[in-house]
């Protein structure tokens, strides 16, 4: 019995249960340097490259920046800031219609040999989540309890993601902040020596590029990677509540293929009739 249920579970290593597998998300990327790319065309049609770069205007949009960023957030959220920016580049194979065949799997063993039978999934299931979700419905406890635990353990999820979220926001906003103080140093800087024609272009250029830089790394950087953020945050917290639905379906005892039924609305209707039917007939047979 117990080398047969191992059996069942050998095939959980692949794809999401085994090994959470990151690859690069280039959308991320292909977004950034396709605008860099346009913003230096648009530039390069009417000007030259280097009339639009200046140390001072970068130092006051960028170090105004982090300085600012610095203020705002505690060190323990300050020295997570590479994690932050990684998550926007990778993106993580969270395969919600996998995910689905895999639960109406455990479904399946479940209903044939009982819920105690699960217990040999749990040392096959990498995911903290679901791994704690198995082992709370094989050691019997309370439906209602289970789903507190879980609920929680989604609430601190995107506690924690909305965080991660903030410090990319508020970049995003300190950009255009100094890039307005670095034009109001430009201007002051020329009106006070309007007498010298010579001095006012070099403030003049001060005063809009420092605009020019904020506006650019706001919005081409850390404006739209706050909601890559979001998006995945959204995607991750999505999966979660499938878990739970499809756990407590497990636990109350309900045929596979009502849970397939039940978990499938959480997906778009394109996809639905590819996902864990040959499990269920292959149970149902």
């Amino acid at each position: 019995m117990i080398r047969e249920i191992k059996i069942k579970f050998s095939n959980l290593n692949a794809l999401y249960f085994k090994e959470e597998v990151y690859n690069l998300d280039i959308t991320t990327i292909i977004g950034i340097v396709l605008g860099f790319a346009l913003v230096g065309w648009g530039i390069l049609g009417n000007s030259e490259l280097k009339n639009y770069i200046d140390a001072p205007s970068l130092v006051i949009v960028v170090g105004g920046m982090v300085a600012g960023w610095l203020v705002a957030f505690p060190m323990k959220e300050v020295v997570n800031i590479g994690k932050v920016f990684s998550k926007t580049i990778k993106n993580s194979e969270f395969d919600i219609d996998q995910i689905i065949t895999k639960i109406i799997e455990l479904a399946n063993v479940a209903r044939r040999e009982g819920l105690l039978a699960l217990e040999e999934a749990v040392a096959e299931i990498k995911d903290d989540f679901l791994q704690k979700g198995v082992m709370l419905i094989v050691d019997g406890t309370d439906p209602e309890l289970v789903k507190n635990i879980l609920e929680t353990e989604i609430d601190n999820l995107a506690e924690r993601h909305a965080k991660n979220r903030s410090q990319l926001e508020v970049m995003g906003s300190l950009c255009p902040a100094f890039g307005m103080v670095g034009t109001l140093i430009g201007l002051v800087a020329m009106l006070q020596n309007l007498s010298d024609p010579s001095s006012i272009g070099p403030a003049m250029a001060v005063a809009l590029l420092t605009t020019f830089y904020g506006s650019l790394f706001a919005n081409l950087i850390f404006i739209p990677m706050a909601s890559k953020l979001s998006l995945k945050s959204n995607e991750e917290i999505l999966i979660r509540n499938v878990m739970i639905e499809g756990l407590l379906s497990i636990q109350a005892g309900e045929n596979p293929r009502i849970i397939e039924e039940k978990l499938k609305v959480f997906l778009p209707p394109s996809v639905r009739k590819t996902v864990g039917t040959q499990e269920a007939n292959s149970d149902n047979g």
